[in-house]
């Protein structure tokens, strides 16, 4: 069984930063395309960023672009984000989801986290 595991969520005002973590439970980790999608209360679940295995290659929605920042480290199963300047409209719960190829379309993701709640004061 595969389980993915967010940390790192939590309260920040308006401007702070979180970093957020992903750990895979299996040792076929390095296999797996992962990626995080937020998911706002009455809204749908909106692709954020993800990472290739290799890591070397990085996708963001536009809305996060130059805000925040994916990354991974195949020794420890981890993915992180990297959230900065964060605003009221970065509230949400946010997920991490793994598939074997890159895409930004949550139903084609296959293994999926409980997910982290990330809430920005005004």
């Amino acid at each position: 069984q595969v389980q993915l595991v967010e940390s790192g969520g939590g309260l920040v005002q308006t401007g702070g930063s979180l970093k957020l973590s992903c750990v895979f439970s299996r040792r076929t980790f390095r296999n797996y395309h992962v990626g995080w999608f937020r998911q706002a209360p009455g809204k749908e679940r909106d692709f954020v960023a993800s990472v290739s295995s290799s890591g070397y290659s990085t996708y963001y929605a536009d809305s996060v672009k130059g805000q925040f920042t994916i990354s991974r480290d195949n020794a420890k199963n981890t993915v992180y984000l990297q959230m900065n300047s964060l605003n009221p409209e970065d509230t949400a719960v946010y997920y991490c989801a793994a598939r074997t190829g890159p895409s930004r379309v949550a139903v084609e993701y296959d293994y999926w986290g409980q997910g982290t709640q990330v809430t920005v004061s005004s």
